[in-house]
């Protein structure tokens, strides 16, 4: 715990004026505040036994009072907005790092994790943890400052009974610590839970058409009710622990009231202690131990608000991709690929590609078919280098994409995917998204090369159409257009079409191929397609089964052999 806890305070280090600040308006604050009660034994002492009340120095005490009060809540002030910058600019220091490294880590690690559960860890987590922030920073440095000017003041009273006071003052502590070690795993269980929800939740969300349709309503509200159930059971035990600590102190603190009270009352009696001195230190005594209140109660915050960082600081501890910084850019890619004894696979227990050779001439148009499973979609996570190949090679205008720059390699690609992706904002910015200074006239030309034009103008703002990540009220074929517009924009070297007309009707998809014969001009081409209907012309054309390469050749030479491909295009005309 402590070394999650000197971690967050090291994103605190630029902000230090901010603490500095904090420091100083709290101890001067809350010395300021530490005078009162002196301030109002005097005032007692010169009314108690007295004939003649001094009304004079009744109100010169008044007036100090007064002032001193107000100055202290200044600078309290002062104390709580210098620890709120801190605590949240501290926050958004850790929640830009980790952005920044979902990024950077490999692609496995999104596909291995639950989305909803990884949003969680960006957005709630981070958010207790700004939360624990703001309560340590206010109140704990108050705290402490409050807890060690008390006890000097106390000193220069009575020696004696403040030392009864500080001998009491372990037994609080000692059962804050024990609360507090027990409450600790219940927030780190409650944390992991609620990432549980909020993935199962988005899954939901994210895929209610398939919910409603198999009418899976019910059973999905009974599956989460068990994570709920089970969330509500952690979190009534994690607020049981973090509120027992603060009834706990105040008996303890409790004690030490009655034995400032009782002491101080002998002492009184003796001669030992005037009677403003005794309302004075059972003040203290209780300014004493409200601090200790009031840290038990940050304590468990800063619980919930470590458990919640660890979740955090797991995702940023995460390996990221090896670097490419001090590699060179791929420059002039003329569309050569070649794959060389490649092997790879997802877990190491199961093998999917082994020793998969291929050599691709620039203009080449590379179909891939084979049945779900074989390595397809595989083969262009491996050529984006999505995912690092086991063994052998991939080389592009013969560089080895292992000694070339990502960025480099990924923007001679273009990429349209059966399953679309589209952002909140404007029909034109989501054409734009991969040549953002592209001009309006481009964006325009690349959505009539792929026949998007005529929908969009229909729209309320025609380009300027703001649309959600969903896409709105966009037909799956719509979205697939924009989608395909957006390559057309880029015009990269290297095109990949993974299904990319699948949502797209026959009358449409005829149009869609003939903008794409003008696209794949002098560009190399791999096609992925169910539909083999469509890649008929294709100059060379690859069955896979198993991670394997079984057959190649064009539409003709594979139908003539009568073999897996011929029997895979004939069962699509079969009844």
């Amino acid at each position: 715990m402590k070394k999650v806890f000197k971690r967050i305070l090291s994103y605190s280090k630029p902000y230090l004026p901010y603490l500095i600040s904090a420091i100083i308006s709290a101890l001067i604050g809350t010395l300021l505040s530490l005078f009162t009660p002196v301030f109002i034994g005097d005032a007692v002492d010169l009314i108690v036994g007295k004939e003649n009340v001094d009304f004079v120095g009744l109100r010169k005490i008044a007036i100090i009072i007064t002032i001193t009060i107000l100055i202290s809540i200044v600078f309290q002030w002062i104390a709580g907005v210098s620890s709120s910058h801190l605590a949240f600019k501290t926050a958004r220091d850790i929640r830009c790092e980790l952005f920044e490294k979902l990024n950077e880590v490999p692609l496995k690690f999104i596909d291995g994790n639950s989305r909803g559960d990884l949003i969680s860890r960006a957005v709630n987590d981070i958010e207790i943890l700004s939360d624990g922030l703001v309560q340590i920073f206010t109140q704990f440095f108050t705290g402490i400052v409050a807890i060690l000017g008390t006890l000097g003041f106390m000193l220069t009273i009575n020696f004696k009974i403040t030392i009864v006071v500080v001998l009491i003052t372990p037994l609080s502590l000692l059962v804050a610590a024990k609360i507090t070690k027990a409450s600790h795993n219940a927030y780190k269980k409650q944390s992991e839970l609620r990432g549980d929800a909020g993935g199962y939740i988005e899954e939901m969300i994210g895929n209610q058409k398939i919910v409603k349709a198999f009418s899976y309503e019910k059973r999905a509200e009974e599956s989460f009710d068990k994570i709920n159930k089970d969330l509500c059971e952690i979190g009534v035990k994690a607020t049981f622990y973090s509120s027992t600590t603060n009834p706990s102190t105040r008996f303890v603190n409790g004690l030490i009231y009655v034995s400032v009270g009782v002491a101080g009352a002998l002492a009184a009696i003796n001669g030992k202690l005037s009677i403003g001195q005794l309302s004075s230190f059972l003040t203290y005594s209780n300014q004493y131990t409200k601090p200790f209140n009031e840290i038990s109660g940050v304590v468990a915050e800063l619980q919930n608000a470590i458990a919640s960082a660890e979740r955090v600081f797991n995702i940023i501890d995460e390996p990221s991709e090896s670097s490419d910084k001090n590699l060179p850019n791929l420059v002039d890619c003329n569309g050569n690929i070649e794959l060389k004894n490649v092997s790879f696979s997802y877990v190491p227990e199961k093998k999917l590609i082994k020793n998969f050779n291929l050599n691709v001439k620039a203009g080449q148009r590379i179909a891939i078919v084979g049945p779900t499973g074989c390595g397809k979609t595989t083969i262009i996570n491996l050529l984006l280098r999505f995912y690092d190949i086991d063994n052998g090679e991939i080389k592009i205008s013969g560089q080895n994409i292992n000694k070339i720059t990502r960025n480099s390699l990924r923007s001679t690609y273009g990429m349209v995917l059966q399953d679309t992706w589209l952002f909140s904002g404007t029909i034109a910015e989501n054409i734009a998204y991969g040549r953002i200074e592209a001009t309006r006239e481009e964006i325009i030309a690349a959505a009539k090369a792929t026949h998007a034009h005529g929908f969009i103008k229909r729209l309320p703002q025609g380009y300027d159409t703001i649309i959600n990540e969903d896409g709105g009220s966009l037909s799956q074929g719509q979205k697939q257009l924009i989608s395909i517009a957006r390559i057309m924009l880029t015009n990269p070297p290297v095109l990949i079409l993974d299904e990319a007309t699948s949502s797209i009707d026959i009358r449409t998809e005829q149009r869609i191929q003939r903008a794409f014969e003008k696209l794949m001009k002098n560009k190399t081409s791999f096609i992925i397609a169910h539909r083999l209907s469509t890649i008929r012309n294709a100059d060379m054309i690859l069955v896979m089964n198993n991670g394997d390469i079984i057959e190649q050749g064009n539409h003709e030479e594979l139908i003539s052999k009568n073999g897996f491909y011929a029997n895979l295009y004939n069962s699509q005309f079969e009844t």
